[in-house]
């Protein structure tokens, strides 16, 4: 079948081109740097045409609350059209586990918000949330720097590879949709101290982490499982031990 990535040249598009295309499928990378803009519709129809599912896994450049939102509701909204207008038969988009229960966050705001946008086209759909990526850990600890040290929650955390969330999401995009979500994780639950204190150790990064409990994450401070998936989701294999030892 044709799949086409919106985010097709990105960290997690990279890897889930390669994948499908292990897999015998056409699929495409979409980005701006191959013609393709979802903010401004450039080259959608195009490169949607005779597509049989579309894979955006695409992300927002800037994180700031108000930009990240007018990215995915701007970008949802042209996608869903033109994926209505070439007759995707399958839609899939890769979400974050925890979204809809942290509210405070604005990033997760957004992500609910292209979520129920998806939700209420009409298309076949299915949404692929994901735990946080083992290759975050370093960008984590340089948001939550102050007084010179990483403070961190012990908050709940149950972190993947990335190319095991490319695998997760190219199996729902290769599969029936699900109208609904599925959510992925790693097999170990970590707090998320103790993961990004393991990485800098692993990497000989000198900064301390220091577990406090008031310490936010992405601006709002985690409850002890609210990054954490529900009952039933797929685990991936790759243990954070197995991915350091092949980083």
């Amino acid at each position: 079948m044709k799949v086409v990535v919106i985010g097709g040249t990105g960290l997690i598009g990279r890897h889930l081109v390669t994948w499908l295309a292990g897999q015998g499928h056409e699929a495409v990378p979409a980005a701006p740097s191959t013609g393709v803009n979802t903010l401004t519709g450039e080259g959608l129809k195009e490169v949607l045409r005779d597509a049989d599912v579309v894979v955006d896994v695409s992300n927002s450049p800037s994180f700031a609350d108000d930009d990240v939102m007018a990215f995915f509701r701007t970008s949802t909204g042209n996608l869903v059209d033109a994926a209505k207008e070439a007759g995707v038969g399958h839609y899939v988009a890769l979400s974050v586990v925890g979204t809809d229960r942290q509210p405070d966050v604005g990033y997760f705001r957004a992500k609910v918000a292209q979520e129920e946008l998806i939700a209420g086209s009409g298309l076949p759909f299915s949404i692929v949330r994901a735990t946080q990526f083992f290759e975050f850990a370093g960008g984590i600890a340089d948001t939550s720097v102050t007084d010179g040290v990483v403070r961190l929650p012990g908050a709940g955390v149950q972190p993947m590879a990335a190319a095991d969330v490319s695998t997760a999401v190219g199996r729902v995009a290769t599969g029936d949709a699900v109208g609904g979500v599925t959510e992925v994780a790693g097999p170990e639950v970590l707090g998320l101290d103790e993961w990004v204190r393991t990485v800098l150790t692993a990497r000989s990064d000198p900064r301390q982490v220091v577990t406090d409990p008031r310490a936010p994450y992405f601006g709002a401070v985690p409850g002890r499982a609210d990054l954490l998936p529900g009952a039933g989701a797929r685990l991936s294999e790759t243990t954070l031990a197995e991915w350091l030892a092949r980083a």
